[in-house]
């Protein structure tokens, strides 16, 4: 089972360095099925918005609410979030890997993204998720163990699959 993590402090650091190594993995012709995250600003917030790419070629999607400028606590629209990932699901066929933006309360709980990364791990699909520090116990639970982190470098992230990929290992 091929099943790697990356996680970095910092509000949208994890993402940035996602969506450079799908970068790089498509420049490597490997194709990934799942999801990276943007971050966009929001004009008079200090909260953004969340944007999920589906990849490869997926919608973009807005998985958070606006709950106006005051708004406390969870703004993720999660009626959003499983439309995301039944299209990475769609996706999935002819991928050489799975990428997850982020293993975060949804999935600590068992829903959002598990399934889709069991189905990719049953499959033989090799998986890398991003980790915040407020869900890495979950995760690694989840894992049992089998999981291991990746160094925040996209080169080494693109090699880390490519030596998963027999079709495209170089």
């Amino acid at each position: 089972m091929d099943l790697a993590y990356v996680s970095l402090p910092g509000r949208g650091a994890t993402d940035a360095l996602l969506a450079t190594a799908v970068a790089r993995l498509h420049a490597r012709g490997i194709v990934p099925a799942g999801t990276v995250q943007t971050n966009p600003p929001c004009a008079g917030r200090e909260k953004c918005d969340m944007d999920i790419h589906v990849l490869p070629d997926g919608p973009v999607l807005r998985i958070s609410q606006d709950l106006g400028a005051a708004a406390r606590g969870c703004r993720l629209d999660s009626s959003a979030l499983e439309t995301a990932v039944a299209e990475a699901a769609r996706r999935i066929d002819g991928a050489d890997l799975l990428v997850i933006n982020k293993f975060g309360k949804q999935e600590a709980e068992g829903r959002g993204f598990v399934p889709l990364i069991a189905a990719a791990l049953e499959r033989g699909l090799p998986v890398l998720v991003g980790v915040n520090a407020l869900n890495l116990i979950a995760f690694e639970a989840f894992a049992g163990g089998l999981a291991h982190q990746l160094a925040a470098d996209p080169d080494a992230i693109a090699d880390w699959a490519a030596c998963r990929i027999p079709a495209c290992a170089t």
